[in-house]
């Protein structure tokens, strides 16, 4: 129904992903947005709007919360308050509005290495100190090293907790008892769990997504959930996004913070968007779903027989690809500037992601047409091969 195999160009329109890249013959698999169209029923909206032509400050409607309470309770089961909802600029701007709601300069904020580079940005912005619970690389995938976790929870300057779920760039997708578990330990030690769930809708055939906030009474009550339509949706640039707690002293801490960071206002498009998203484009999102995995697949077969001694990372959600790339006997800075320099293909360092949790590994970004993807392994075999 929906046609993923074509793209627009790209290049040229100061596509931060396109236009990055020094040289035009360099295919980027770098950055995590996606080169396909966004949903139509978002661009006729985004159309209707762009044609009322004018732009002011605008208010954030009723049917704004009702369209982020019925994607939420249908899709995922989790029944959301509409009083439980602030809207912020994105994701990156809400995580460092919690931070400085919470936290004082000096104190550990907690997360799970390799992980988005942007937390720790975040965390350092706010004279906070980086507390990492390495992830423990097992069998092609990622484990939590449950010790440690603990024994980072307890340290009494630790107060927040940044998870990611889905885990970009490890790929998992936690499970209800991991999430449990997790929590069970941040309650002892008084540490609160804030749950970027921006990749939530990317997921993989076999695995579930299950909000931190609907877990149990428990998780609810002790967790912060980000969200925002943009990754999954090919929205980032209209940047809207959503920090929901049910506790009103919290919302009143981060709304705070929120107009401290001068992030309190959103743009009309992105409002727009967000509604024609979770009102209307659920069945594009199952499709693009099904085609990121068939792109997933792909990649697979292609590493198992042009480079074997690569490990793929197994991909729970988002579509974002982790590749063990130890065997070259090279760093992943040299492997992404070999790649970028003899290739003409970018990806992402695993450094940018915990310099020693990413390091010996690349992230691939597999949100592109089939056949651009299969011209950017190709490259990538000439060079590693």
């Amino acid at each position: 129904m929906f046609n993923f195999d074509t793209s627009p160009m790209r290049r040229g329109t100061d596509s931060y992903k396109w236009d990055t890249p020094s040289a035009d013959d360099i295919i980027p698999m770098w950055v995590a947005d996606m080169d396909f169209s966004a949903a139509p029923c978002i661009t006729e909206a985004l159309r209707r709007r762009v044609d009322h032509g004018i732009f002011g400050y605008t208010r954030v409607p009723e049917s704004y919360y009702s369209a982020v309470i019925r994607w939420f309770n249908r899709r995922h089961g989790w029944h959301i308050e509409r009083d439980w909802i602030l809207y912020t600029s994105g994701v990156v701007p809400a995580v460092s509005a919690v931070i400085k709601a919470f936290c004082q300069p000096g104190d550990n904020v907690l997360v799970q290495t390799p992980v988005y580079n942007c937390f720790f940005s975040s965390i350092r912005n706010n004279d906070c100190e980086i507390m990492e619970n390495p992830l423990i690389y097992t069998n092609g995938t990622y484990k939590i090293d449950w010790e440690n976790f603990e024994r980072c929870a307890s340290d009494p300057r630790t107060r927040l907790f940044l998870l990611c779920n889905p885990h970009n760039p490890a790929g998992r997708v936690w499970t209800r008892e991991e999430l449990e578990r997790l929590n069970d330990i941040c309650l002892r030690h008084k540490v609160r769990v804030v749950s970027d769930e921006i990749h939530c809708e990317l997921v993989m055939p076999g695995h579930s997504f299950v909000p931190f906030a609907a877990i149990s009474v428990a998780c609810r009550n002790n967790s912060i959930i980000l969200n925002s339509p943009s990754k999954s949706f090919n929205t980032a640039g209209l940047q809207i996004a959503n920090i929901i707690s049910n506790n009103p002293s919290v919302r009143r801490r981060i709304d705070r913070a929120i107009n401290i960071n001068e992030v309190c206002d959103v743009n009309p498009f992105g409002v727009v968007a967000l509604q024609a998203a979770y009102n209307e484009g659920e069945a594009w999102l199952d499709e693009l779903n099904a085609y990121l995995w068939e792109n997933y697949l792909m990649l697979c077969d292609f590493f198992r027989n042009r480079l074997p001694q690569l490990k793929v990372t197994k991909l729970e959600g988002t579509y974002l690809v982790w590749v063990d790339v130890r065997a070259t006997g090279e760093t992943s800075n040299e492997v992404a500037r070999r790649l970028s320099d003899d290739g003409r293909v970018m990806v992402s360092s695993g450094t940018m992601y915990g310099k020693t949790a990413g390091e010996g590994f690349i992230r691939i970004n597999i949100a592109c047409p089939r056949r651009r993807m299969t011209e950017g392994l190709e490259r990538i075999a000439k060079v590693l091969g």
